[in-house]
């Protein structure tokens, strides 16, 4: 790289640093506030909720960095701009083709690290997040069975035991299903137990009644059991094992899945196609976003009032962008033989960046004053 491509290099790298950092220090605390608030309600320790928020950092990075990228780009032309530097540069000869070279590479590297992000780091923390989900659910249905006073897990869920035996049988057991405005069962058995299985934990009921009332019309129906299963894994947001969902997964698994995965995720091969291809042009938002703002910003020329209108206009466009390609993942997610749309709002971007940069470009014609000739 020539001295300018470094010079210009080095100050977009500087500032999408200081731009990442804050962002994701704003969107990583904000998701971590939440976490705090859901976990240390539910029991759980400093040290899980810390590893749950490490756990969503990878996702919150990817989300970032085509922001940072395109802040980065913004602030350092303005500033080059308002230094007089970007009007020595032109003045050198520099085209804003010329000086597009080392945005451009900007671009790719940060494409490069969303890549690294969205086939590899995004999908393995996703899938370490949803085992200790799993994990911490059980713990929690497990604490809810407390002897001796009335628990609410959930809204409309009331349990109630009396004791607890040695063995871990759940004596004079009580529970209470009022999540149906139109209907409201009540459970009582002698003795209960909690059971693990491959869909999440279920409480075993024996020797009890079954009441449920039914409005309008209060009908009261009454079912005696010897034995009833009741999904409280369900109830208590468990996930059945060896179920998987697509962002767990690697790319290199979305590419020729296997029946094993199929029935995990309960998916099909053209989606998983079309979620492969999402992936894949997902990190080139990156440099087009970063091209759309740098062409917008070499419109115009000089002004000692900054370069709003131009800012103003490149942030129109990044907006119309990301609505784009927010309509595209709509109409692949309803149609999975849509996944070519996946590269549609790369394509267009750097189409419209292209012909900004060619517009700004094109040489200016200078008008000629007329000359005014002085009375004789």
């Amino acid at each position: 790289m020539k001295q300018l491509d470094r010079y210009l290099f080095s100050r977009l790298m500087a500032l999408f640093g200081f731009f990442a950092l804050v962002l994701v220090s704003v969107y990583w605390v904000n998701r971590a506030v939440s976490l705090f608030d859901k976990l240390i309600g539910d029991g759980q320790t400093a040290w899980v909720v810390l590893e749950f928020t490490l756990l969503t950092l990878p996702n919150v990075i990817r989300l970032v960095l085509p922001v940072a990228a395109f802040a980065a780009t913004i602030y350092a032309v303005n500033r080059l701009s308002a230094d007089s530097e970007l009007v020595v540069m032109q003045a050198t000869g520099a085209s804003p083709w010329r000086l597009a070279r080392p945005v451009a590479v900007f671009g790719l590297l940060i494409a490069a690290l969303m890549a690294v992000l969205v086939h590899v780091l995004v999908p393995v923390s996703r899938a370490k997040l949803a085992e200790r989900q799993a994990e911490v659910s059980e713990n929690i249905t497990a604490r809810v069975l407390v002897e001796g006073s009335f628990q609410h897990p959930a809204p409309g869920i009331t349990i109630y035991i009396r004791a607890i035996s040695d063995r871990g049988e759940l004596l004079d057991f009580f529970l209470s299903d009022a999540r149906e405005p139109q209907e409201q069962t009540t459970y009582v058995a002698e003795r209960a137990v909690l059971v693990p299985s491959a869909s999440g934990p279920k409480l075993v009921m024996f020797d009890g009644t079954a009441q449920t009332l039914r409005n309008p019309g209060e009908n009261l129906a009454l079912t005696r059991f010897t034995d009833l299963t009741y999904d409280i894994g369900a109830l208590m947001g468990a996930r059945a094992e060896g179920h998987i969902d697509w962002d767990e997964l690697p790319s290199q698994d979305l590419l020729f899945p296997s029946d094993e995965i199929l029935t995990a995720t309960g998916g099909t091969r053209p989606e998983a196609f079309r979620i492969l291809n999402e992936r894949v042009a997902q990190p080139l938002i990156a440099p087009v976003a970063v091209l759309l703002g740098f062409a917008a910003l070499m419109l115009g020329s000089f002004s000692r009032f900054g370069m709003w209108r131009q800012i103003t206009l490149a942030v129109i466009g990044l907006i119309v962008l990301q609505m784009l390609a927010n309509t595209v993942d709509s109409a692949m997610q309803r149609n999975n033989a849509l996944w070519p749309l996946a590269y549609l709002p790369a394509l267009i971007g750097t189409s419209v960046a292209g012909l900004v940069l060619w517009w700004a470009a094109r040489p200016r014609r200078v008008r000629p004053h007329p000359v005014r000739r002085s009375a004789a």
